[in-house]
């Protein structure tokens, strides 16, 4: 056979049957998470009023209807995609990088399209109009993760050790690369407005960050799901990928690009939420198996689900006084990372 013929669905990990509840248990928490919600908060809001305001998109005559449609529903779509984009993005980076502790936090992509869009708020730069903020997010996103791959490449070692070193380092470097922006900020806005890229939160949410973040998201899950057969091939190492049909170099460029694409529309709307993308897709993996035709979506059910009670947490937990969705998200995710670090052969676990 021609070592280019693809033939990546003969991957065996690809011949396993998918266990319907993968899917439908996370999309199922979705829903029951989205509607609690919506209705939970300051001023609670039955069940019944919060659907009537939902199908009528906020019409007069509903009770409470402006505060569901035009306060609570905005925030729960922002909080389900960015969970979504963060969650694929940290599967399909541990795929690529056959390493369990790849994530768009710990590589310092978050980091690096945190840079992108605070240089576009320090600025004030609108050359593409609403889009230039998820465009700078973007192109940051995109240098960091193309410098991990590249120093990993250099030394030939994608070991946990080095990734998270490497993460580190970069995350660092864009981290001073904020404080220079944040210093040489011309207005006082611009400031407060850098803090909250660097915390991540969801408060204030309104149609317009629903709009801004709905293409880039879409369109780059789009690209990392019809991957699929690409990333489980991957996860049997270069060379069986290669023998396999797999331009493995331009495969990981097009997929850590549509990674990074997602990852800097969520940081975009969001700023930088840590620990989804390397919590989720472990979690998702003990249900759904190694298989990315599985394995993406239920991320993304899961990713999204977690992120909408990760932020209906943070404004309940300690009610009246309201955390930030990133601190929550960091409370639950910290402590896992710890394990996994800690767990005794975890720099296999990317292969398995």
């Amino acid at each position: 056979m021609p070592p280019n013929t693809p033939v990546v669905d003969s991957v065996p990990v690809a011949r396993r049957r998918l266990p319907p509840a993968a899917l439908a248990v996370p999309a199922a928490g979705l829903v029951l998470a989205a509607l609690a919600a919506v209705s939970l908060g300051p001023v609670s809001v039955p069940w019944p009023d919060v659907l009537d305001a939902i199908a009528t998109r906020g019409g007069a005559g509903v009770p409470h209807a402006a505060l569901v449609w035009d306060v609570r529903v905005p925030r729960v779509l922002v909080a389900a995609m960015v969970g979504a984009a963060l969650a694929v993005a940290g599967a399909v980076m541990q795929a690529v990088f056959r390493n369990p502790l790849a994530d768009p936090g710990i590589t310092g992509v978050s980091s690096g399209a945190a840079v992108g869009a605070v240089a576009v708020l320090v600025t004030g730069t609108s050359v593409f109009g609403s889009a230039t903020l998820p465009l700078g997010a973007f192109l940051g996103a995109a240098v960091t993760m193309i410098a991990l791959l590249v120093v990993t490449r250099l030394r030939r070692d994608a070991s946990p050790m080095t990734l998270v070193l490497v993460g580190i380092t970069l995350g660092s470097f864009c981290s001073a690369l904020t404080a220079v922006l944040v210093a040489n900020a011309s207005e006082d806005s611009a400031v407060r407005s850098v803090v909250f890229w660097v915390n991540g939160d969801l408060t204030a949410r309104v149609w317009g960050d629903v709009y801004l973040c709905t293409v880039p998201i879409l369109v780059g899950t789009a690209i990392l799901l019809s991957r699929h057969r690409v990333l489980d091939a991957m996860l049997l190492g270069e060379r069986t990928a290669t023998s396999l049909g797999v331009d493995v170099r331009r495969q990981q460029l097009l997929l850590l690009l549509a990674g990074a694409l997602v990852t800097g529309a969520a940081v975009a709307v969001t700023g930088v939420i840590g620990f989804v993308g390397l919590v989720i897709p472990h979690a998702v993996r003990l249900i759904a198996g190694p298989r990315h035709a599985m394995l993406l979506p239920a991320a993304m059910l899961s990713g999204a689900a977690f992120l909408v009670l990760a932020d209906l947490g943070a404004r309940l937990m300690f009610d009246p006084v309201v955390l930030q969705t990133g601190t929550v998200a960091a409370l639950v995710g910290s402590p896992v990372f710890g394990y996994l670090v800690l767990r005794r052969g975890s720099g296999h676990e990317g292969a398995a």
